[in-house]
């Protein structure tokens, strides 16, 4: 149908030519009428030539659409071509197919712009790696992640040789928790791979995640739960120990003051009494520091809104002021910009720089000039990490994962409990605690929020 103008004109073209080459035969087999003759044989000849143009025109009009199909050029018009009435059918139809191939287009182009911007904002890092080991950094995540360009496989290296090699050795459909080495901190990642051909090329799409929250959510519930079996085993045993430790030292005491003083008997309930004493108050004690340390089995509950950084540093000097005066410790503070802010439980994070700066002051028992710097700055995609330094003698690199197991310390009267609970509150904020080297000597505390 849509042809049917199209065939109709060359229907026409063709009897016309018919009819004049029948003329021409007749007269010049009749008649002698040679101007005649040449009058038909010209007519005859440019209605020949019409007919090729009118039949060529279609078929030039149909390559040029073919051409605009092929190189995906949806700006090709056939308004030219909708002017012959004979080819307008023709123009019509292509002009339709050229609007729905643009319709086309620009679904592709809004899916195409839809993933582009899925990609770039999604929170896991995508990269790919090539046959010949040139790498690519597809988001933002994974800039951020690697912090500087990364064009190489062999560049891995600088983030660690486990990472290096456990991204090499990824297979994959696999996954796998690698370590990442950054300057703020190491990571705990969960990497996966897959194949994908792009263009004939094969390459490896690999997606890395941060962990590292979750591990140290996991690793803190565990111990809460081994904490909370034997608090309550320890405390099922030591309180009627205490308590019947306490009611022996008292009868004793009451006998004693029954017997003489010249009795026999006086130095050996004597005796007993210091021993009843001495149990009973180390049964009280251990019951204190088990009760002190149950508080590690609590699951805290962040009540979160907008802290200016300065006010919480402000509050936080202030209330040690005495303590690091009495000390001779000097602290300085800075928060860039003056007007960060963090979402953050204000009780929990005056809490947790509360105790990583007595840690710092303790660690600066015995240092000459002490110097504490508290200060704040804002990182990369709209996070925030506030960082607690000192200049003593630092915390050795064997040392810094062992100190957030509770119990453990290294200061000759500490608890174990303070940096166990910094990452606890940093946990329950979607934060992450990292301990580092002060350059020229010290320890560096930097909690980040993501």
């Amino acid at each position: 149908m849509a042809f049917s103008g199209f065939s109709g004109g060359i229907l026409l073209r063709v009897a016309g030519l018919v009819a004049t080459l029948a003329a021409l035969a007749f007269l010049a087999a009749l008649t002698h009428w040679y101007a005649t003759i040449t009058i038909c044989a010209a007519a005859a000849l440019a209605q020949a030539v019409l007919l090729a143009r009118y039949a060529a025109r279609a078929g030039r009009e149909v390559g040029r659409f073919l051409d605009a199909v092929a190189y995906d050029d949806t700006t090709t018009s056939f308004t030219g071509l909708a002017r012959n009435a004979g080819l307008a059918e023709l123009a019509a139809a292509m002009t339709r197919v050229m609007e729905q191939l643009r319709r086309s287009r620009a679904e592709r182009e809004e899916q195409s712009q839809y993933l582009q911007n899925l990609i770039s904002h999604i929170p896991v890092a995508l990269i790919t790696v090539d046959e010949e080991g040139g790498v690519r950094l597809l988001n933002l995540a994974a800039r951020r992640l690697f912090g500087t360009s990364c064009p190489r496989i062999a560049d891995f290296a600088r983030h660690g040789a486990g990472f290096a090699i456990g991204l090499e050795s990824l297979k994959p459909g696999e996954t796998s928790i690698v370590p990442m080495e950054r300057p703020g901190g190491a990571l705990q990642l969960k990497a996966g791979a897959t194949d994908v051909v792009l263009k004939g090329a094969r390459q490896r799409l690999i997606s890395l995640q941060n962990i590292e929250t979750e591990l140290s959510a996991k690793e803190l519930m565990a111990w809460q739960t081994v904490i909370r079996v034997m608090a309550h085993e320890v405390m099922n045993s030591l309180t009627p120990i205490s308590s019947l430790a306490s009611t022996a030292r008292d009868n004793v005491a009451d006998a004693l003051l029954l017997i003489a003083p010249d009795d026999p008997a006086r130095t050996a309930l004597g005796d007993a009494a210091e021993a009843l004493e001495t149990l009973s108050r180390r049964s009280d004690g251990l019951l204190h520091f088990v009760e002190n340390h149950r508080r590690l089995t609590r699951r805290l509950a962040a009540q979160v809104r907008i802290v200016p950084v300065r006010r919480v540093f402000t509050r936080i000097h202030r209330l040690l002021a005495d303590e690091l005066q009495a000390r001779d410790i000097a602290i300085a503070t800075h928060v860039d910009p003056e007007t960060l802010e963090v979402t953050a439980d204000p009780d929990l994070l005056d809490q947790a720089l509360i105790n990583l700066l007595r840690n710092a002051i303790e660690a600066l028992r015995d240092t000459p000039d002490a110097r504490i710097t508290l200060s704040a700055a804002a990182q990369t995609g709209g996070r925030a990490s506030i960082t607690v330094t000192d200049n003593g003698p630092g915390i050795a690199a064997d040392e810094r994962e062992k100190v957030f197991v509770p119990f453990y310390t290294t200061k000759r009267q500490g608890s174990g409990v303070g940096l166990t609970l910094v990452r606890q509150i940093a946990a329950v904020h979607g934060a992450t605690v990292a301990i580092s080297d002060t350059p020229g000597g010290g320890a560096t505390v930097q909690i980040t929020f993501c």
